[in-house]
């Protein structure tokens, strides 16, 4: 076999990004919870292995298949734009077993005041690290910002939780369930524009065809957060509607009624199916580039 030739596009995806079956095949890839697992060396033999490339070095022995494997691992562990490895539970493959864990007690601990604003600020916590770490662009974010973006979105978040957990106490059940996707649609609404507010400001980068760096643009940076909130609710939706309706079922049920310490991890195990499914998927609702 021939040396690996020096003209395969690893700036972009594998998969064709114009169509929807193609980013989610891609979004797969990304948020592949098994990249948890890979060691410190694995990751910078990846690196090694694409920025060899992008400079016209081929690895030895190097398939075309093992270059599209390393570019994703470099990529669910490396920012795009600055370089930098991204904290654990910031990369997009912890977002399936962070967030089964924390919907999960969310959606089980709706009951008692003290337990949902500790799962509230959890999760808002969480996700201020997500959204830092994933945000566009090279732009420095101040501490100041930092903090101003993380406390009102968690305050967001357990006032709304708070609000509808007070206003539901007289409905049926199932209505309560549903409190925590509330509040949690609500802080997305707060949090990932506060978080990347900086992008607001000074806009993200606009480049070409040839991914050469234009200037920034305020408004393509708009377009992008909105789009991300949307897909933040609607990857939400199916692990938090879903599960609610099966448990409020199942524990009617004499199996869980004699066994009500299987909820928690019952629960938790439904969050996970769904959002192996809605992560990648709702990622793949709206092009990363246009």
């Amino acid at each position: 076999m021939g040396e690996l030739p020096l003209d395969i596009n690893i700036q972009e995806p594998r998969w064709d990004q114009s169509t929807f079956l193609g980013r989610a095949r891609h979004f797969f890839t990304v948020t592949d919870p098994r990249n948890l697992l890979l060691s410190g060396a694995q990751l910078e033999a990846s690196r090694n292995i694409v920025q060899n490339y992008r400079a016209g070095v081929v690895t030895p022995g190097l398939t075309e298949d093992q270059l599209w494997r390393a570019k994703y691992v470099y990529d669910s562990a490396f920012h795009p734009d600055t370089g930098e490895k991204v904290v654990l539970i910031g990369r997009m493959s912890a977002q399936v077993p962070m967030n089964m864990t924390i919907t999960g007690c969310m959606l089980t601990f709706y009951r008692k005041t003290p337990t949902v604003v500790f799962w509230q600020w959890v999760n808002q916590s969480f996700n201020a690290v997500v959204n830092y770490s994933n945000r566009s662009g090279d732009a420095p974010i101040t501490v100041g910002q930092l903090g101003t973006a993380y406390v009102s979105a968690t305050t967001g978040a357990v006032a709304t939780a708070l609000g509808l957990k007070s206003l539901t106490k007289h409905l049926p059940p199932l209505v309560g369930r549903f409190v925590p996707f509330a509040a949690v649609a609500a802080a997305n609404c707060i949090n990932i524009p506060l978080m990347r507010q900086r992008e607001l400001q000074v806009g993200i980068p606009v480049t070409n065809e040839e991914s050469q760096r234009l200037g920034h643009s305020v408004a393509a940076a708009k377009q992008g957060i909105f789009q991300v909130v949307v897909s933040r609710i609607c990857m939400a939706i199916p692990a938090m509607a879903i599960p609610p309706v099966i448990m409020d079922t199942l524990e009617k049920k004499d199996f869980l009624k004699r066994r009500p310490w299987l909820g928690a991890p019952l629960q938790v195990g439904l969050v996970g199916f769904c959002l192996v499914f809605a992560t990648p998927l709702c990622c793949a609702l709206f092009p990363q580039r246009r």
